[in-house]
């Protein structure tokens, strides 16, 4: 038997992650919000249907699931049975005043780990834990780069001197960090624009905003690359990964562009759909970003993350497929300018995915010509 989930989480601004759990009707434990699939809705939707009826919770949902776990639900009469639940992330909006189940569980916000802690179910602790937050920035003091010291050491006194001249350290992973929460902030604000088509300028204007923050952060970096003597990776990895990950908010700015040129104020599911895989995606490089300091230690988790992002990247693609199809279907020979726009708004939230799983491949690289 199959079941699905929410996991609705908070991500503050210092990369503090909370989840939401509640409680169980009869037993009391602590649970994630979960019920049965419902015909005719896609699951991510059902899990997020689940949120509000069991939490009073509303957000963004991802169409792809974290992962799964089995837990052996009680009948009433006493038998149980083996269930196979899918965890979808959902983000969090807001918390309804009221909500069905409201007066049958409670509620509680928790960091990851008192969130793993207090589930009973294994393969569910290892997701939530899976689901963690960026570590804390690095100070600069603490680059380790013990290969290049050591060959410093061996120069010639000359070229200590000369060495010594030179800057020797730029902000390079302040910068990717920055620039990392730019993306979070855009993609946020790129799905609050697709989910009621209320306050699209507004929305317009807050990633508009987020894509000059990230211009002014890529061009600090450019500038680092060419007045710092020693970098943390080569010179032209770096200026790829900036540059890849500008290109991702670009995108997301020129998706709402397109809307405030068409004047759109309704938009397709499957659209919804794919802005909630942005979201993800931003979440998922925004931790990814800061394990860059630590390449070697890192390397494992960076694997998960990029994988994450690639998989996040074809399930996109199916939905963009699927949309275009229900577009055409719908639109094509009854009012073709709607389809036409509606596959030009496709194509910007295509590119946007595509971006994030170059990100995935320039951290890759990263990790096999550094870990």
């Amino acid at each position: 038997m199959r079941q699905v989930a929410a996991l609705p989480y908070q991500i503050d601004a210092t990369g503090h992650a909370r989840v939401m759990l509640i409680t169980s009707r009869e037993s009391r434990r602590w649970v994630v919000p979960k019920g049965n699939p419902v015909k005719g809705i896609a699951l991510h939707e059902a899990a997020a249907h689940e949120a509000f009826e069991e939490a009073g919770v509303t957000g963004i949902a991802c169409p792809t699931a974290l992962g799964e776990y089995r837990y052996a639900k009680r009948r009433r009469d006493g038998t149980t049975q083996s269930m196979n639940v899918a965890l979808f992330p959902l983000l969090f909006r807001e918390q309804a005043d009221e909500w069905p189940e409201q007066d049958e569980r409670e509620t509680c916000w928790f960091d990851l780990a008192d969130a793993a802690e207090a589930v009973d179910e294994p393969e569910l602790k290892v997701l939530i834990a899976g689901f963690r937050e960026p570590p804390a920035p690095t100070p600069l003091s603490e680059w380790a780069m013990p290969a290049v010291q050591s060959k410093m050491r061996e120069t010639l006194p000359i070229l200590r001197w000369f060495h010594a001249l030179m800057p020797q350290q730029g902000r390079f992973f302040e910068l990717f960090e920055a620039h990392a929460a730019t993306l979070v902030a855009g993609s946020e604000a790129l799905a609050e624009l697709f989910q009621d088509g209320a306050d699209i300028r507004a929305h317009i204007a807050e990633i508009i905003r987020r894509e000059h923050q990230a211009d002014d952060i890529t061009r600090e970096v450019l500038f680092d690359v060419r007045r710092v003597f020693v970098t943390p990776f080569d010179r032209s990895a770096i200026i790829d990964l900036i540059g890849t990950m500008d290109d991702a908010i670009d995108q997301m700015n020129a998706t709402g562009k397109s809307i405030e040129l068409y004047e759109l104020t309704t938009f397709e599911p499957q659209m919804r759909d794919m802005t909630g895989i942005i979201v993800e995606a931003a979440r998922v490089t925004a931790e990814a970003i800061p394990l860059l300091r630590r390449l070697g230690p890192n390397a494992q988790r960076l694997h998960e993350l990029t994988s994450r992002l690639i998989q996040l990247e074809g399930h996109a693609d199916e939905i963009h497929e699927a949309g275009l199809k229900a577009l055409f279907k719908a639109h094509g020979n009854s009012t073709p300018m709607t389809f036409i726009v509606g596959r030009e708004i496709y194509s910007h939230l295509e590119r946007i995915v595509d971006k994030f799983e170059d990100i995935a491949n320039e951290v890759q690289g990263l990790v096999i010509d550094h870990a």
